[in-house]
């Protein structure tokens, strides 16, 4: 229904207005009444209705005053007069306020209703057109996002204010629903950031390539959108088999013209391409991690493999299960860079895999160990989805190797686990990435770790990493940011707040202390 506001000083016709016309059958609804010129103005200013019917003498302010001033206050309503004598002058003036219809009192009831069907006609066809003109507006809009994700749009000829891209800070974010079930998808991005993106004030939403890509707008869009990040990955991790779980996330570098844009849609589009490396339970990929993707990268060959098999076998065979740990984490790490693909890097661990039992089958036949066939082991490495469950295979089977020719205790499992701890402690270290790599389930490691340590391990790995950042203080030549990244603190402030649970300063306070008096 359209709205209707009715202004007129007296109480009587007001209520007569009410009742002459069937007002809800001919589509109307009557919101709200004004007795004076400037109530009459705030009622239009405050409720912005569809139809006003207005008396041209009301105490205050006249009509015309008040059609003035709503007029210069942006109101595009409806303006019927209402007027107790006939004033052509007053007519026209009416009309360059583009008043609709000027209407004698005593009102007539047809004339009345004439004009009101004639403004639904007229709301009901601008609606239509507004409708169409957004449409189109909206598929040109995003065309011409795609065009500058693509780079193959002209930026000195958009008008960055028409398409609501004015910004001072632009990020963009690609997301993938990777559940089959669409019950999963229950949620959206305004959701997960905590916005409204009214008119998409936020953030605007495209899709290229069949990857769904938001385009960040401003600094508290993208601030959102970091503090998600946060508790996303490091507060509030979502269930297992949780709408949640079911999303990951990469996100380019922040930009701040909109010509950038495609450099920062290259970066998530290329991170997602990296999803098989990501760690168990991780969400999301971004820019900082493009560093790491310059640096030395290995060339899978025959000769990697034999490096690889030598060192793996002699650790197995000598039970030192720190060394063939340390080994696959060091070969998870190179594979990380590698520039092959995918598919060449799981050829590449089916092949040292079956080299490897080979050799342990051919020198422990009456250990009988239950190895999977080769056709077992080449359908389970070519088809999951993340290195991190190969490695996990890897580390499962070697325990079963060593069980079959030796054997390990509870307590030498949490030895290596200590061992790792300390040689690893500035890394992002999980229970759950060490359960893997260890090859047991991540509650039961971590009730060993605490019966045989009576610390968690959680406490542990915070104690290591604070015992190393004292060093650290000691020798004055870092900055406190600059230890607490490499202890393995993302958060500085994260790290003061450990650093004065376990030493009762803060690190600035502890290194005053050190120094001579």
């Amino acid at each position: 229904m359209y709205t209707v506001l009715i202004a007129d000083d007296e109480t009587i016709i007001r209520r007569g207005i009410k009742k002459i016309v069937n007002w809800e059958q001919l589509g109307y609804k009557i919101i709200a009444e004004a007795s004076d010129g400037e109530e009459t103005l705030s009622c239009l200013v405050k409720f912005n209705p569809d139809i006003v019917l207005m008396d041209i003498k009301m105490p205050l302010m006249d009509g015309l005053d008040v059609i003035q001033s709503a007029r210069a206050c942006n109101y595009k309503g409806k303006i019927i007069i209402l007027s107790g004598f006939s004033d052509f002058a007053y007519a026209q003036k009416a009309i360059r306020y583009d008043v609709k219809f000027y209407l004698n009192k005593p009102i007539n009831e047809e004339e009345l209703e004439a004009a009101l069907l004639s403004l639904s006609k007229e709301l009901n066809e601008e609606a239509i057109h507004k409708i169409t003109v957004n449409h189109y507006r909206e598929k040109a809009k995003i065309s011409i996002l795609r065009d500058l994700i693509n780079g193959s749009a002209d930026v000195s000829k958009i008008n960055l204010t028409d398409l609501n891209m004015t910004a001072n800070l632009y990020q963009v974010v690609i997301y993938e629903k990777y559940s089959f079930n669409i019950a999963d998808i229950s949620y959206n991005f305004s959701e997960l950031l905590r916005v409204t993106n009214q008119d998409s004030n936020s953030y605007e939403s495209v899709t290229v390539d069949d990857n769904e890509v938001i385009i960040l707008k401003g600094e508290f869009a993208i601030n959102q959108f970091n503090r998600f990040l946060e508790k996303f990955e490091y507060d509030l991790k979502p269930q297992k088999g949780s709408p949640l779980d079911t999303l990951f996330i990469a996100y380019g570098r922040i930009i701040t013209t909109i010509a950038e844009l495609r450099t920062s849609y290259l970066d998530a589009f290329q991170l997602l391409q990296r999803r098989f490396f990501c760690a168990q339970n991780q969400h999301t990929i971004g820019y900082q991690t493009m560093a790491e993707l310059n640096h030395d990268t290995l060339e899978l060959n025959n000769e990697i493999i034999m490096e690889y098999f030598n060192m793996l076998v002699n650790f197995i065979q000598s039970h030192n299960r720190n060394l063939w740990v340390e080994t696959l984490h060091d070969l998870e790490k190179k594979l990380n860079l590698c520039e092959d693909t995918i598919a060449d890097i799981k050829l590449f661990l089916s092949d040292l895999f079956i080299q490897i039992k080979d050799k342990i089958s051919n020198l422990y036949v009456v250990s009988k160990i239950p190895f999977p066939t080769n056709t077992q082991i080449i359908n389970f490495i070519t088809t999951r989805n993340y290195l991190y469950e190969i490695i996990t295979f890897f580390t499962e089977q070697f325990e079963i190797i060593m069980n079959s020719i030796g054997g390990s205790s509870s307590d030498s499992i949490i030895d290596s686990v200590i061992f790792y701890i300390q040689h690893n402690y500035m890394e992002n270290l999980k229970l759950e990435s060490i359960a893997c790599l260890f090859g047991y389930n991540s509650c039961y490691l971590g009730k060993i770790f605490h019966e045989k340590t009576g610390e968690s391990f959680n406490y542990y790995v915070d104690y290591i990493r604070i015992q190393n950042s004292i060093k650290l203080l000691k020798q004055d030549n870092m900055k406190v940011y600059e230890i607490a990244e490499k202890v393995g603190y993302r958060s500085v402030e994260y790290f003061y707040t450990k650093f004065k649970r376990y030493t009762n300063l803060t690190p600035t306070e502890f290194r005053k202390q050190q120094l001579p008096v």
